[in-house]
């Protein structure tokens, strides 16, 4: 309908309408004020209601935009902001105002405050309270480092998590650690899984991570196999030294029986007796004690006539780690950490002989225990150990324990390395801190299996080895796998994957320590899939300590190997009964008496059908397992050899006879707890 003919209609309504009143008015006699009914508005907009415009006010394509001034400011208000064209985007001119910044107390208050909420919040289960809580402490480790070892502490202390939280948490000791790991770590992720999983028991241990071997192996394992090396028949004389944990502290008299915490310190005390010990200690150590000086050269002077090796020495030492001894964070420093290489490494050299220590860090061979960082952190946090792998690093070349090109790689790998003997055997040390569970550092970028690359760099060094047709030996600290209980699943899966390519070809022999404990574990093809003789390929030794704690006797093992193949022809362990130590307090005539244990080959292999000069390989060893499962008390007799023949080693009956063949045939953590029912891994 046109505007004209809508004119012409609102006129005709417009006349009807006023008919309609003024014959209403003349029926009533009465006065009445006529209004209309409908109003036509003029369509012209009514120009004189503003004296300016932006535009055209008449033009029919586009609104008016009149000039407006503000009364109160006098100031006009401009085109843009009406402009129907260019609409305007955020008011940068008076945008709402920001909460003024916090101060770094502040932001640790808040941090505590929000904590204290997540933890009573009824929504979260106790995993996501706990992994919530600990994106908390991530933005505070960023924003205000400083305050990292200030909310540990706080938070210990709040949630009684400790009862030394000081000595533990504060700014001096893991203060600092917990604030690196948490602004690193994916605490909303598998890391954060992992912290609440292992360090308080608030999640489920996540799954271990899918690995991609894709481009992994240099090479794919050869098939068939190169021929085996052909025993020659000569044997080398191989000692196993571990976990000595001096305790140059250690004080004679102190109570050895405490309620808490390293005993034989003055410090320490049992809560029935605060006063007077109830157990002193006695000079040569304890069942709960480190091992004091008296001990240490007492098993040193004792091993060269029990080993006949007075005048010839070893072919070489292995020493699995673990120099100091299990002081409190807050005892613990760089120069007693010094003291303790300097003290052993020197006895080594001077009442073992000429032959050479091939020595691996343990996690309490490191200030603070039980870590290590990876390089990949940059600068000076991912450099901050390099003290340590600097300094033993040159204790072993001063020993001439190492050649300079081993040497080269201590210092860039974390103190590991490789050294090629003289004989052809290819000796690779491991910093296994790196898959350690209680290193906080492995929780960073947990999900991947080498994030320190010292997996790459074994890898790497066995791919060498295979090219030159030479045999390995690989020693650490951490066992891989037993009971699952020491070890990440995701490192020491990795692992076993590499020791399946390069076994058992290249890969002659695997040692640890850590545990205290006489143990071994048994590495199939396909990642233990299928255990059977056919399958078994690789044996991991874990050395007995010298240490007594806790519950233990003191140990060491000799290991007769083929010259030729390096393959163990037997093994043999010595013990010292730490029960019979108080007894000598009294005189000074004799000193501890070392005593030969057991002989491997004899104690397992009755029932095996073996040659005399055959090696106690991988085979052995899971022939040994099914001897085991049909005799059972050949588990007891394992059970007794894993605590040293220790009058204070519990019983192995009932469930825990499987779950020990279990163990034994666990190479990594997560084989261990995939297959093994947890809880019966140790004799302490």
């Amino acid at each position: 309908m046109s505007v004209k003919i809508r004119y012409f209609l609102g006129l005709a309504a417009l006349a009807c309408y006023y008919q309609s009143v003024v014959t209403a008015a003349d029926a009533s006699t009465s006065t009445v004020t006529t209004v209309p009914s409908a109003y036509a508005v003029p369509g012209a907009f009514p120009t004189s209601l503003y004296s300016h415009y932006y535009n055209n006010p008449t033009a029919t394509s586009a609104q008016p935009q009149p000039v407006i001034s503000d009364p109160v400011t006098h100031e006009i208000f401009p085109f843009s902001l009406t402009d129907p064209y260019n609409i305007s985007q955020y008011d940068t001119t008076d945008p709402h105002p920001l909460p003024p910044p916090a101060s770094s107390q502040q932001l640790l208050q808040q941090a505590v405050a929000q904590i204290k909420s997540i933890a009573v919040n009824p929504m979260f289960s106790t995993c996501a309270r706990c992994q919530a809580s600990l994106e908390v402490a991530k933005f505070l480790a960023l924003a205000a480092p400083e305050q990292g070892p200030n909310l540990a502490l706080t938070l210990c202390e709040y949630f009684n998590y400790s009862s030394s939280c000081e000595k533990s948490y504060g700014p001096l000791v893991t203060g600092p650690i917990i604030t690196q790991v948490v602004s690193f770590a994916d605490v909303g992720g598998y890391d954060g899984q992992s912290i609440c999983s292992q360090f308080l028991g608030l999640c489920p241990a996540p799954v271990t991570t899918l690995l991609n071997l894709t481009g992994w192996f240099a090479k794919p394992k050869p098939n068939p196999l190169p021929p085996p090396k052909q025993p020659s028949g000569q044997l080398l004389k191989v000692l196993h030294l571990s976990d000595l944990h001096i305790d140059p502290r250690y004080a004679n008299g102190a109570e050895a029986n405490c309620t808490s915490g390293l005993c034989c310190r003055t410090n320490a005390y049992n809560s029935h007796s605060p006063q007077i010990p109830l157990l002193p200690a006695p000079r040569y150590g304890s069942f709960r004690c480190d091992a004091p000086y008296s001990l240490i050269t007492s098993v040193l002077e004792a091993i060269p006539p029990l080993t006949g090796t007075e005048s010839t020495g070893f072919d070489f030492t292995m020493f699995t780690g673990d120099m100091l001894a299990h002081d409190p964070e807050n005892q613990q420093s760089r120069a007693f950490n010094e003291y303790s290489e300097v003290v052993l490494y020197d006895l080594f050299k001077r009442m073992l002989g000429p032959g050479p220590t091939y020595a691996t860090l343990g996690n309490h061979d490191t200030c603070l225990p039980d870590l290590a960082s990876p390089n990949s952190l940059g600068g000076d946090l991912g450099q901050q150990f390099s003290w340590l792998y600097d300094h033993v690093t040159a204790l072993w070349e001063q020993e001439g324990w190492l050649p300079e090109a081993s040497v080269e790689l201590s210092r860039a790998h974390y103190a590991a390395y490789m050294v090629k003997r003289a004989d052809g055997l290819r000796v690779i040390s491991l910093d296994t801190n790196l898959w350690y569970r209680s290193n906080y550092f492995n929780y960073i970028n947990s999900s991947e299996p080498d994030v320190s690359g010292i997996l790459r760099f074994l890898t790497d060094e066995l791919q060498d080895a295979e090219d030159a047709g030479d045999r390995v030996w690989i020693i650490g600290h951490v066992v891989s796998g037993w009971d699952g209980g020491n070890s990440l699943p995701n490192p020491t899966n990795l692992f076993y994957q590499i020791v399946d390519r390069f076994s058992p070809h290249v890969i002659a022999n695997i040692f640890w320590g850590h545990t205290h404990e006489d143990q071994l574990s048994i590495f199939y093809a396909n990642n233990g899939t299928n255990m059977s003789t056919e399958s078994a390929q690789m044996v991991s030794w874990t050395g007995p300590s010298v240490t007594p704690l806790t519950n233990l006797n003191s140990g060491f093992r000799v290991y007769e190997v083929d010259s030729a193949t390096f393959e163990v022809i037997d093994a043999y362990t010595w013990k010292s009964s730490v029960d019979e130590y108080p007894a000598l307090d009294s005189q000074t005539q004799f000193g501890p008496t070392f005593a030969f244990e057991y002989n491997t080959r004899e104690a397992y292999g009755g029932n095996i059908t073996w040659g005399a000069t055959d090696p106690l390989n991988a085979t052995w060893w899971h022939l040994v397992t099914e001897q085991m499962e049909i005799d059972p008390t050949l588990v007891q007799t394992f059970n007794i050899y894993q605590g040293k023949g220790s009058i204070l080693t519990p019983p192995c009956t009932g469930e825990c006879i499987p779950a020990r063949i279990c163990y034994i045939r666990s190479g990594s953590a997560s084989i261990a707890k995939q297959n093994c029912v947890s809880g019966y891994g140790s004799v302490q």
